[in-house]
């Protein structure tokens, strides 16, 4: 994931802290819509019913607090999609049903893609932790022989990503389908990432 290019952020808050989810969730919002240079700390601290001061009391610049957004959305996905690595056909199922859903949210990360690019990734960047244990998860089937071991499983893992958010990151192509294609229905769509990924990396017999 994109980390910001000022990494410092402020203390943990306390616990309870409703301000600071208030801030959060208002900003998940203005970025997902304007992106990160587009997005205004002043509609983020109206939205959140607080006072531009207190988000920057929180949070020490815009691109610190979109950092931290993203970060919550990456651990999200991973806790809503969950990646079985004997199963990648039914993970990318579920990777395109959560962006169907929230193709907001898909949007809050291609901005972060976009103008943060190549920045410098902290330690302890919870999208990385994610990303390094899914690695792991398909390193370990490959060695069981559950997964064609003549795949690296990094790129496994980024094909099988990029599979799933064909239609999410290509709104005009999901334009063109529902106009043209023999069947325009979603789960078509759907059935067409699912049906990739097995041809790919066959579910574990």
């Amino acid at each position: 994931m994109p980390q910001s290019r000022d990494s410092g952020q402020t203390a943990a808050p306390a616990a309870g802290d409703t301000t600071r989810e208030r801030i959060l969730s208002a900003a998940m919002e203005e970025f997902a819509r304007h992106g990160i240079a587009g997005a205004r700390v002043d509609r983020i601290a109206k939205l959140a019913r607080t006072s531009k001061e207190r988000v920057y009391a929180y949070f020490r610049s815009k691109d610190a607090l979109y950092a931290d957004v993203a970060a919550r959305e990456y651990v999200v996905i991973a806790e809503a999609t969950q990646m079985d690595p004997c199963d990648l056909p039914g993970y990318a199922g579920r990777l395109f049903d959560y962006f169907v859903a929230r193709p907001d949210h898909h949007r809050l990360i291609a901005w972060g893609r976009l103008e943060l690019p190549g920045t410098t990734v902290v330690a302890d960047d919870p999208a990385q932790a994610v990303i390094a244990r899914k690695i792991d998860q398909l390193r370990q089937v490959q060695q069981a022989g559950q997964l064609d071991p003549a795949w690296d499983p990094a790129d496994v893992l980024a094909l099988v990503n990029q599979i799933a958010m064909t239609w999410a990151s290509q709104p005009e192509l999901s334009e063109a389908a529902a106009a043209h294609a023999v069947d325009p229905t979603t789960a078509a769509r759907r059935a067409a990432v699912v049906t990739a990924v097995e041809q790919l990396f066959p579910r574990a017999r």
